[in-house]
């Protein structure tokens, strides 16, 4: 008899983690990651997205665990890691996404809480989920954590300073840890696009025709976490062939 085609799918028995699921990018990696065989962790604030997100892998023959949790909160972030472990055990892939954006304002007019939130979201949730998760990869020495930046972690951006500097801290969050988690056969990646197709942000003066999708990001991720074992992509930029 024929062995299943399942063992051949390349993330078979992998499981994952993937931060803003209930939507966009977050959406479409978990969905991507589901077809190439993972057990996917999806997370996000909103539980009807969420719920969506979940409803479309599982009706096309995807493992998916849906899990509401708000990133900059460590008790919540820290019973997704328990419950991960509790389930399966263990973590393969984590993929840090969610972020939020707050443009449209010069910086000594943005307001000191929305500050406080950009930051929280977009640099301290990823720490909060490395925090929780590194360790259980460290033990299986093992896995792969990917950080969603953005091409504003790298150039100025006007109008959106506290969204800019929460990246540019993201990239020098992740190229640090990944020094320190090399050692331990744990990979980390940096993936920053450009002008994306998603209802993050304003796109009103931009031709979305010429945007990336959500799937193009998604397609970067796959790329990352089938590496061959001795190679370690550390980071991706990811722009429109055409500028939007």
């Amino acid at each position: 008899m024929a062995d299943s085609p399942i063992e051949y799918l390349p993330l078979h028995n992998q499981v994952s983690v993937v931060t803003g699921s209930s939507r966009g990018m977050g959406a479409a990696i978990a969905r991507r990651l589901a077809i190439m065989g993972a057990a996917v962790v999806i997370t996000a604030r909103h539980a009807e997205g969420l719920s969506a997100t979940a409803q479309s892998i599982r009706e096309n023959g995807g493992q998916c665990e849906a899990v509401p949790c708000d990133v900059t909160n460590l008790a919540q972030v820290e019973a997704v890691g328990r419950a991960v472990e509790k389930k399966f055990g263990r973590i393969d892939i984590l993929v840090n996404n969610a972020g939020i954006g707050s443009m449209g304002r010069k910086l000594w007019e943005f307001p000191p809480d929305e500050w406080e939130r950009v930051m929280s979201t977009n640099l301290r949730g990823p720490y909060y989920l490395i925090r929780t998760f590194a360790p259980m990869m460290i033990r299986a020495n093992s896995g792969h954590i990917i950080n969603i930046s953005s091409l504003a972690g790298k150039n100025p951006l006007p109008n959106g300073a506290a969204y800019s500097a929460s990246k540019w801290g993201l990239n020098g969050l992740t190229l640090s840890v990944a020094e320190e988690l090399r050692s331990h056969n744990v990979r980390v990646s940096l993936v920053s696009p450009g002008s994306t197709a998603t209802d993050f942000g304003d796109h009103s003066a931009k031709n979305e025709s010429k945007m990336l999708s959500a799937d193009d990001i998604a397609n970067v991720v796959a790329m990352l976490v089938t590496q061959s074992a001795n190679s370690f992509v550390s980071e991706v930029n990811i722009r429109p062939t055409q500028k939007p």
